[in-house]
């Protein structure tokens, strides 16, 4: 487990570690940070959705809502808003993934706050959400486009651009996951090694700053960024049709 830890001095340490392993099917497993700390925000927006499920099914029309379902109406109304403008008449059919795709990257990303590892600082996850947005698009492109269509857009403007065409298309997953990953991987790197390698007498008030920048907003920023493009690239699927 050499490879998923390294350490700088004393306390810092923001590569990934091993908590334990089992045999499957002959082959040793891992189960790392990144697993335990995606199970957490996982448990987190399960609990939040319950909450927010049980205090709209408690809501009485003849009384004014709590500040708890204000919170949660006025994070949907906005976020359906987003997509409104982005994708139109094509937003009812995206609406509950990419709301979806917002809460978890938006929590992952802000994890650190809680003192968490964050999952999206892990390319093994970042991956995996680029290869689902690719899906989608590749499998719109063939719905509203047809074979022909898809065909016509990659030899567009010449029959000589088609793999520089195909490359821009597979290209789309990687630079989405790498995007998100580095950003949020570079916040966490910098937080340990400042929380490691400085004075203690520098720590104190300092750190509430660099996590609201580095975790909160710039967290923020890179979920809008993910979920936006998302959005334009599922929406040029589409066309005009």
């Amino acid at each position: 487990m050499g490879n998923y830890t390294l350490l700088l001095s004393g306390d810092v340490d923001f590569m990934i570690k091993g908590i334990f392993s089992y045999n499957c099917f002959g082959h040793e497993v891992w189960i790392t940070t990144t697993h335990v700390c995606t199970l957490i925000v996982m448990v987190l927006l399960v609990a939040f959705a319950a909450l927010a499920g049980k205090a709209i099914k408690k809501a009485n029309e003849d009384e004014a809502p709590g500040t708890f379902l204000n919170i949660v109406e006025l994070i949907i109304e906005f976020l359906d808003g987003v997509v409104n403008s982005v994708m139109g008449k094509n937003a009812t059919k995206f609406v509950n993934y990419i709301l979806t795709l917002f809460f978890f990257i938006f929590i992952s990303n802000i994890s650190g706050l809680l003192g968490l590892r964050p999952p999206t600082a892990d390319y093994g996850v970042t991956f995996p959400l680029g290869v689902i947005t690719f899906s989608l698009i590749t499998f719109n492109k063939f719905k509203h486009q047809k074979v022909s269509g898809v065909i016509k857009g990659l030899c567009d403007p010449w029959v000589f651009w088609l793999p520089i065409n195909l490359i821009g298309d597979f290209a789309v997953p990687v630079s989405l996951s790498l995007r998100l990953f580095a950003n949020v991987l570079s916040g966490t790197v910098m937080m340990a090694l400042y929380y490691g390698l400085l004075p203690v007498f520098v720590k104190i008030g300092i750190p509430a700053v660099l996590h609201i920048y580095f975790d909160l907003f710039s967290g923020a920023i890179q979920t809008y960024v993910f979920c936006m493009l998302t959005m334009t690239y599922v929406t040029d699927a589409i066309g005009d049709n």
